[in-house]
């Protein structure tokens, strides 16, 4: 590896390490040849995400540049990145790793969803989003683990998707306050009897929970549908998968306990991951 290579690696590593996650991104569990990849996935997700959420762009400057990074993607895949580290290190996992270009379209695909789209119809339609916006992330790992299976794959989905939908819930009244989304199927809103005023005044009464308890425990079944996966691959990226299944297991826990305040966002402390690590071994 050159010094640029070294340092675009570098640069990802601090972007990766500077933003806080309920679940683990590069932890030090995972085998050191991924570590770096990761990380690269990771810097790539996150200008993204910026570019859809953060800063003061309008929507169309915000699908501009989304566009412009799935033009400086594909110089990736033609070995021509630009000189940003960025895609530098990600050119350089692409290469080594195999990586299909399919998987980062489709996270940038859902970027623009962000951008243009506040709700959603149906859980079908969530799904759709979440296929593009998470699925990818698990499919990447497993490239870089090694050449997936069907049956595999079908796990990662699984368990990218009740992250996703679990993240949704942790960040209930951040994502109304902010971007005006909600998450929540709307044909499941009107049946439960609740309207965009409970997340714009975080009404929390017998309707609203009645509504999340349903997503909750959908995502559970998710969760449990993805957590083979944890026990299919071996080592410490084997140990990785539990551990971010078993942390979304105590996250799912917490909200559900919420009784007062369903939007509140719970954080794990610390003997929270003792249970987590907990979980994550007896589960081998």
């Amino acid at each position: 590896m050159n010094k640029l290579t070294k340092a675009a690696y570098g640069h990802c590593l601090a972007i990766a390490r500077s933003h806080y996650e309920n679940f683990p991104v590069a932890s030090w569990f995972l085998p050191r040849r991924m570590r770096l990849p990761i990380a690269a996935i990771y810097a790539f997700a996150r200008k993204a995400d910026d570019y859809a959420d953060e800063g003061d762009l309008d929507d169309s400057s915000r699908i501009a540049e989304l566009d412009k990074m799935g033009r400086d993607l594909d110089a990736c895949y033609a070995d021509t990145p630009p000189d940003d580290p960025i895609f530098i290190a990600l050119t350089d996992s692409i290469q080594r790793f195999h990586l299909p270009a399919e998987a980062f379209h489709d996270l940038l695909s859902a970027f623009k969803q962000d951008v243009t789209t506040k709700r959603y119809a149906d859980f079908g339609e969530l799904m759709n989003y979440c296929r593009r916006s998470a699925n990818p992330i698990g499919r990447l790992l497993l490239h870089l683990h090694g050449q997936p299976n069907r049956q595999l794959l079908g796990h990662s989905d699984a368990l990218c998707s009740a992250l996703q939908l679990i993240n949704f819930y942790q960040d209930m009244a951040q994502d109304y306050d902010e971007m005006a989304r909600i998450y929540i199927p709307q044909d499941e809103i009107r049946a439960a009897f609740v309207n965009d005023s409970y997340f714009k005044n975080r009404i929390t009464d017998g309707p609203m929970i009645l509504l999340m308890r349903k997503q909750f425990q959908r995502a559970n079944k998710l969760l449990n549908a993805g957590a083979p996966l944890g026990k299919k691959l071996k080592g410490r990226f084997g140990f990785e998968i539990r551990l971010i299944t078993a942390a979304g297991s105590r996250v799912l826990q917490k909200l559900d306990s919420q009784q007062n305040d369903v939007f509140s966002r719970p954080r794990l402390n610390f003997s929270d991951w003792l249970w987590v690590f907990w979980k994550a071994l007896r589960a081998k």
